[in-house]
């Protein structure tokens, strides 16, 4: 069934909040219930628990979940020289963007003998995780590996879902280990998560995971992050999505095939478009069903347009209000003087600018990470940069005379928070001899 473009001025409140929800954004409790029970058998029963598992969800029984340097060789052999030599030029462009974000340490005099300092140090141990669902995804381990290396991560392990016949996909084992991580591990789902945040004899517990996942690893990285033995997460995540805001004067074929290569991610893949012109919304829909006759993935992207959205809005100004309120994962600009508009969009993981900046750029090999907050939470999570793989921390030294010209305000607080205790730190050394 072809997509209906609607007006956002004819809709009430009610509407337009349902026009705007997610497909399938939260884990159902059968879900949580059915992760939960993973989890806890993980945790109990490390490796055997890993391999019951991958025999019922992955369908292999494997006496070693370990990637040996052999599988890592015959991969690299087996992938043709002009596919090695496009994973080598993302990596060096992931690369080149991602080392401008390493932070500079910061030391400042607040005021005469008082010396504040913040300075970063990588995450000891980080764990990524790299889907291979209905497709296997290479280019996830180029963004998740190359920031963890930049950072210094000093142990960084990946697991990644094995295939039928018990080996990993190439492709993924050639980018991650071109992109700085060797130790890896043929695991998937739920399994995969619960093993790099608690440990097992063969795979080693780490403080933060990353990568993006089905349901059942993203309902598995949020419990995980709620343990207290288990790791910390880089975001929540959900189902892939974009949002187009275009104008009258932007090209119906490259709206279409922008909002086709996110559908064909899954299913439940949700893709939207934002125009203030009818003209080019129906010219859009044409485009749609006549280019994806021609996809491998037909099947699926039908499905997620099922619940695609093409909104004729009034003017730029209302789409990009509406855009804000629905905070999208990937935000494509086609219209006039597209730049614009940049400093009125406050929520999205990631913009693309102009007629020329389709998202697969960014997906792949531009420089910008695709790793990146949706189903709403880019209102308040950042995508994925090499300081997630850092931590910061703060130092301050005093010398005698700083102490002194905060004495009086720090017995002021103190006084009023009723901490005596804290006063008379800084009384007894002023007052002492030595």
């Amino acid at each position: 069934m072809p997509v209906r473009p609607v007006s956002w001025s004819k809709l009430d409140a009610a509407a337009r909040t349902a026009l705007l929800s997610r497909p399938g954004a939260a884990a159902d409790a059968a879900t949580r219930r059915a992760v939960g029970d993973i989890l806890e058998r993980v945790k109990r029963d490390g490796d055997a628990a890993l391999r019951e598992l991958g025999v019922r969800y992955d369908g292999v029984d494997l006496d070693d979940i370990a990637v040996s340097e052999a599988e890592r060789r015959a991969a690299t052999a087996a992938m043709p020289r002009d596919t090695l030599a496009a994973i080598d030029r993302a990596i060096a462009n992931v690369r080149r963007f991602h080392e401008a974000q390493l932070p500079q340490p910061i030391t400042v005099e607040t005021m005469p003998g008082v010396r504040c300092e913040r300075v970063s140090h990588p995450i000891d141990a980080v764990g990524l995780y790299v889907p291979a669902g209905t497709a296997p995804l290479p280019s996830a381990a180029v963004m998740l590996a190359v920031p963890a290396a930049i950072a210094g991560c000093p142990t960084r392990i990946l697991c990644t879902p094995p295939r039928r016949d018990g080996s990993a996909d190439p492709a993924v084992l050639c980018a991650a280990g071109r992109a700085g991580v060797s130790t890896i591990f043929k695991l998937g789902g739920a399994q995969a998560i619960a093993a790099m945040a608690f440990g097992t004899a063969s795979v080693p517990a780490v403080d933060k995971i990353f990568g993006p996942g089905n349901a059942f690893v993203t309902a598995a990285k949020s419990m995980v992050s709620a343990d207290p033995d288990g790791a910390a997460i880089d975001m929540p995540a959900g189902p892939s999505e974009v949002l187009v805001i275009a104008d009258g004067g932007a090209n119906p074929a490259f709206v279409a095939a922008d909002l086709l290569a996110q559908a064909e991610h899954g299913s439940d893949s949700q893709v939207v478009l934002l125009t203030d012109d009818q003209r080019l919304a129906a010219l859009v829909v044409e485009q749609l069903q006549t280019q994806r006759e021609g996809l491998s993935r037909r099947r699926i992207v039908s499905a997620a347009l099922e619940h695609a959205r093409i909104i004729v809005v009034d003017s730029l100004v209302t789409a990009v209000a509406v855009s804000n309120r629905y905070a999208p994962e990937h935000l494509i600009l086609q219209s006039d003087d597209a730049r614009a508009l940049l400093p009125s969009i406050r929520n999205a993981g990631s913009v693309f600018i102009g007629p020329w900046t389709p998202e697969s750029v960014g997906d792949y090999c531009s420089g910008t990470n695709h790793v990146l907050p949706t189903n709403g939470y880019a209102r308040s999570y950042s995508g994925l940069g090499v300081d997630q793989f850092l931590r910061q921390m703060t130092v301050q030294e005093l010398t005698r005379d700083g102490l002194s010209s905060l004495r009086d305000t720090v017995s002021a607080l103190a006084g009023l928070e009723g901490l005596d205790a804290h006063a008379a730190a800084v009384t007894v050394r002023l007052e002492s001899r030595q």
